[in-house]
């Protein structure tokens, strides 16, 4: 990461297993609605609370997200979780992020449906006191829902920012699924992430000669 400070910094986390256009939307839509320099792609070394199914290991899924922003100034990869390894709990995170650069504002771009859980992470009040918290989530029922979850965490509603996202049904499971079964992933991924897949025979499951174009 570039050794400046005093920017706006968007923190992107997941598993990236692999990474879609879906992310890169994501992460888009995050720099242009909230006038961030930068959004960091934060790939986890283990996730804390669940397996990460067909896991190639988190430097390969580090390198994939490499691939998937090549070319973007917008964007770049962290390794900061897969380095210190271990379960990657954000609060830990954030804190390292900040210690590095205290001059940077921070947020922290979720899905709806991982807002929705943010009370039961761990230290969720100091999460929210490093950083806003952006959610991606267009639908207004799911909105009021995520205020109320929130409500119950002291001055989270004033650290909260929605993010409106055009609807893009990929998933990282959809992707490895077709890997597997043979289907093609272009227009689901970046070419370049397509590319890897394909040359390091990844999310097979055995299969041999199949096309991913």
């Amino acid at each position: 990461m570039t050794d400046t400070s005093g920017r706006k910094l968007g923190i992107l986390g997941g598993t990236f297993n692999p990474p879609h256009l879906g992310h890169l939307l994501c992460a888009q839509e995050a720099h242009d609605r909230l006038g961030l320099d930068l959004v960091l792609f934060m790939p986890v070394a283990l996730a804390p609370h669940k397996a990460i199914d067909d896991d190639p290991g988190p430097e390969v899924r580090a390198e994939l997200c490499a691939a998937a922003v090549e070319g973007d100034e917008r964007f770049e990869v962290s390794t900061l979780e897969v380095e210190r390894g271990g379960p990657s709990y954000t609060v830990d995170t954030l804190r390292e992020l900040h210690a590095r650069h205290p001059d940077d504002e921070l947020t922290f771009i979720v899905g709806g449906d991982m807002a929705l859980s943010l009370p039961t992470w761990r230290e969720p009040e100091a999460i929210l006191s490093l950083a806003r918290l952006a959610v991606a989530e267009r639908r207004g029922a799911m909105r009021r829902e995520i205020e109320r979850r929130l409500a119950v965490l002291p001055g989270a509603l004033a650290r909260l920012d929605f993010l409106d996202l055009p609807r893009v049904d990929i998933s990282s499971t959809m992707v490895r699924r077709r890997v597997a079964a043979g289907r093609p992933i272009r227009y689901l991924v970046p070419e370049r992430v397509m590319e890897e897949i394909a040359a390091r025979r990844l999310y097979r499951k055995g299969a041999v000669g199949t096309s991913l174009s």
